[in-house]
């Protein structure tokens, strides 16, 4: 009897050691972003029409904020923010040069995947695009532990869809509908790596990185994701004519010379509603496809032991404020898609509190009980995952290039440019930025409580910077190397 009893005694103290293992195991994190990717999300509602179910039903299963911002409106500074949880205003990174690796006071950061392996024993994977083009991605890079296939807009058609543009006919402005199929695209072998991965059912705890690459442009879709939207003018965004006559000259400096087209020539041209149509059938694509990795996920029961962290590196702008492209501090140009489900995350929320990117490090670190990084400028967002009501004592701040903010709160827009000039904007009466109040008295006392929260550290641009820098000094306006004299026509506009 002693032996039969033995090994019974024995199999149940593996059983229970295994679970108990298993209840103390970290769970694992997917890690999706999207580049590019304004607030045109069914949750965040900011087109109609968008049809992204994906997305919504991943927001209905976590919290879903949407008030959060990008600490900078490009994909350098704001993926590099938020991976290291260092405002672009400490670091100096502002254009998409350099990797903050090269510059020496910033090579040895730890970036967030880094400290979940050190402190947390994840083994690290990413596939896409989650740092800037292929920083990270190199053979002596020690980012991640496992790589899949880069970011890629491909296939692309024989020659640009829609021709000739301004500001040198730059080879990404392009976007519309080509025969092509979407097994394809880079977006789809992006999902698909991340799939077989999930397939091959990975050592738990891991992070996985998930970049998708669209909407970014060139901006192809197959014709089935053109056809979710109609080809007329119902399509187009609310726009203002004459909404930037209120607005400081030095907003103009922010975006003066880009590849990026502007609202003018898109009219002209008779491309406006081309671009956006193509803008939302690539959204809806790239929904299908986390909707690919969520499937995996789910399917290799890694479900309930993930938590699940979508977001996007800025917004864009596509004909709002007379402009195209990024490179601003208005809501168009800074909110994004923040989305947090899994262990510990109050499913069914919506948070209308600022939220940062710079707040997702700390959260995870928090929610995954890892050891504090003590040297993080975000805040966890920890109380609002377990109740979305709870107050945020700090707006989100955005900055581009040097001493250029943007703070958004609650219920208020204040941007403060590098030459003193100001905009505020009542985002409850005014959700589209078109009546600018800095000028009026009666709001001096907000603007005084917004100002509080500028930065204390503003840095010059890092050794190596290019690519987007805009520099300021006693007067004198310099766009890339260029200087801007004060009545100098804007270009692509007068």
């Amino acid at each position: 009897m002693m032996s039969m009893r033995f090994p019974l005694q024995l199999l149940a103290a593996v059983v229970l050691s295994t679970a108990l293992q298993a209840a103390d195991k970290n769970p694992n994190v997917l890690f999706i972003a999207i580049d590019d990717q304004n607030d045109w999300i069914g949750y965040l509602g900011g087109h109609p029409m968008a049809k992204t179910p994906h997305i919504d039903r991943l927001a209905r299963r976590g919290t879903a904020f949407t008030n959060a911002h990008c600490q900078a409106p490009l994909c350098n500074p704001s993926r590099t923010s938020l991976m290291t949880g260092m405002r672009p205003s400490t670091t100096g990174i502002y254009g998409l040069s350099p990797w903050f690796r090269t510059v020496p006071e910033l090579k040895d950061l730890v970036t967030l995947p880094q400290y979940l392996k050190q402190h947390g024993g994840y083994t690290t994977y990413s596939t896409g695009k989650i740092f800037h083009g292929r920083y990270g991605r190199q053979k002596a890079d020690k980012e991640f532990d496992k790589l899949g296939p880069g970011a890629s807009g491909a296939p692309y058609p024989p020659s640009k869809l829609i021709g000739s543009t301004p500001f040198g006919n730059h080879k990404l402005m392009d976007w519309g509908v080509f025969p092509h199929k979407d097994q394809d695209k880079g977006d789809w072998k992006v999902a698909s790596w991340a799939v077989d991965q999930l397939d091959a059912k990975p050592q738990e705890p891991f992070f996985m990185s998930v970049g998708f690459f669209l909407p970014h442009v060139p901006c192809y879709a197959t014709q089935k994701w053109f056809d979710l939207y109609p080809d007329d003018d119902s399509v187009l965004p609310k726009i203002l004519r004459g909404g930037r006559d209120d607005t400081p000259r030095f907003s103009w400096y922010m975006h003066w010379y880009l590849p990026e087209v502007r609202h003018k020539w898109l009219e002209e041209s008779n491309q406006w509603r081309n671009l956006v149509r193509s803008y939302l059938a690539c959204t809806s694509f790239v929904d299908s496809q986390v909707g690919r990795v969520l499937t995996a996920l789910k399917r290799n029961e890694f479900d309930d032991n993930t938590v699940i962290v979508l977001w996007s590196d800025h917004g864009w702008h596509i004909g709002e404020k007379a402009i195209t492209g990024k490179n601003t501090l208005w809501d168009d140009g800074t909110r994004v898609p923040l989305v947090f489900a899994g262990p510990g995350v109050k499913p069914g929320q919506v948070c209308a509190q600022p939220a940062e990117l710079l707040d997702i490090y700390p959260t995870l670190t928090e929610l995954l009980k890892l050891p504090e990084n003590k040297k993080l400028e975000g805040h966890s967002l920890m109380p609002q995952l377990r109740n979305a009501q709870a107050e945020r004592k700090w707006p989100a701040i955005t900055t581009h290039n040097h001493d250029n903010h943007g703070v958004r709160s609650e219920h208020w827009r204040f941007i403060q440019y590098a030459d003193g000039s100001q905009e505020l904007y009542d985002m409850r009466k005014d959700p589209n930025e078109w009546a600018n109040l800095a000028k009026d008295p009666k709001y001096g006392k907000v603007i005084d409580r917004h100002k509080k929260f500028l930065p204390e550290i503003n840095l010059k641009p890092a050794p190596g910077s290019k690519n987007r820098i805009l520099l300021y000094d006693n007067g004198n306006v310099n766009w890339q190397g260029d200087d801007i004299a004060s009545d100098a026509p804007i270009p692509g506009l007068d």
